[in-house]
This record gives structure tokens, sequence and C-alpha cells, in this order.
């Protein structure tokens, strides 16, 4: 049976670990020294190294940990990383044998131009694009991008796991608030979260279910965040992605 661990880094990074007792594979390991001690003490071996995108807080460990560990490096295809042993586009699988896994690769850029995310067994690791109730920062997308790119991750199962890169849960369920006052959903979810984050424990994973219901950046055609919109803007925004690029722009100055 795998497990799903996370493993905290920085202020606020999660560096997922996938693992059965034996053998592990970690996604976007920011940092070395906390997968090492993960590793030491739940008696793992590293078996590979899964990247959705390019930033420093997502890679910084491969080489420290390439340096002890002789594993494969999965990651995009379209950004510079040259600790990657394989490069991965829109439809690439692969294989982690000792775990027997197996993930489809969708291309969701927007928070940077490469941006993959891993997708299978229920589950979706999906960086700094979608977080649970937001998304990330168009650094080097556009608002079309991550439009698309969000809705690729909406028509995943309702039941998958969402599993990002950040613990951001409550400030993004601030700004959704400001968003969508009305939104019971909403603020139940902000109920559970805070609870959670009282015992100090991860709000994440989230599910494509509960994104859809409570996260503003997958509702940009629902009534009342494009009434949001229009009034942060005074003006009629014409499309979906017009209503995301307004709120997301919001969003940068909550």
């Amino acid at each position: 049976m795998v497990t799903v661990s996370a493993i905290p880094a920085f202020r606020d990074n999660y560096i997922w670990a996938l693992h059965d007792g034996k053998n592990a594979v970690v996604v976007d390991p920011g940092d070395a020294a906390p997968v090492f001690d993960f590793l030491r003490t739940q008696k793992l071996a590293l078996c590979a190294i899964l990247i959705t995108h390019h930033h420093n807080d997502h890679i910084g460990g491969n080489r420290d940990l390439l340096a002890k560990h002789s594993v494969p490096v999965h990651g995009p295809a379209g950004e510079i990383i040259d600790t990657l042993s394989s490069r991965l586009k829109e439809d690439d699988e692969i294989s982690i044998p000792e775990l027997r896994l197996q993930f489809k690769v969708i291309e969701i850029p927007g928070h940077t131009a490469g941006h993959i995310a891993y997708v299978g067994h229920g589950m979706v690791f999906c960086g700094d694009t979608l977080f649970a109730c937001g998304c990330g920062r168009l650094f080097e997308g556009t608002p079309a991008q991550m439009h698309r790119s969000l809705g690729k991750l909406a028509a995943l199962p309702g039941d998958t796991l969402v599993y990002c890169g950040h613990e951001y849960t409550l400030s993004n369920i601030a700004f959704a608030r400001a968003v969508e006052p009305d939104n019971d959903a909403l603020l139940k979810r902000e109920f559970v979260e805070r609870e959670k984050r009282g015992r100090g424990i991860p709000t994440v994973p989230s599910t494509i279910a509960l994104e859809l219901a409570t996260n503003p950046f997958m509702r940009s055609d629902v009534t009342a965040v494009v009434a949001a919109a229009d009034k942060r803007t005074q003006t009629k925004n014409s499309t979906s992605i017009d209503v995301l690029a307004t709120i997301r722009e919001w969003k940068n100055s909550f």
C-alpha cells in the first residue's frame, strides 16, 4: 500500500513523498535536508524524483539528493532544469516500478511557461498552478493559459486528491470570501481548514470537487464571481478569462 506524506520545507512548502514502507518517490524537493531526514527516520530508499516546474523552492534539493541517490528525475520538457533525466510533455506516462505506480502528464502552464502535473491513482500533483482555494501567480503565463490549465484540472474526477506545493489555504480562503461572501460551501470549508491548522496538520490534499465548489479561480463563470470581478473593475468582464485575470490581479494586492 502506498502512503502519501507531506514533508514541510521552508516557511510553507510541501514536498510530497509517496512510499510503501521500503521505497519512496518525492515530488518537488526544494530542500534536500528534510527529505534526507524523512528517508532516514522512515527507513526508506529513494527511487525517483518528480518535478512540476523550475522554481528553486521546488528543485533546489535535486543536486544534493542525486549526490547520494542515483535515481531518475522526471520533469517538464518545456523548462530548463539541468538535473532532469527525462523531459515530459502532454500525455506522456511515467512508471515507478518500485511502487507499482504510473502517472500521466498534463501540461498546465500559467504560473510558469512549462508547468506540468502528474495524474494517477486518484491523485494529481499540481505544483503551484492550482492551490487549495487559489491558483499560482502568473509569473510567466497568461490568464488564458491559466484558464485552460485550470479547466484541464477541473475535468478530472471530483474525488481526485489535489496535492499542491504550498500551505496557502487560509489566506486563499480569506480572499475567496471577499469574492464570494455568500458561498456557504466556502464558509464550511473555512471552519474545517482552520480546525486542521489549529491541530498543526496540513489542509492539503483537497479534492477537485471541493475546489469547484469554493475556489474562485475555478469558478470564473459563476454568476457571483463574475459580479465580483465586474464590481472590482467597474466594467463588464466579457469572458471567463477576463474574470480570472481580474480576480488574479485583485489577489496579487489583497
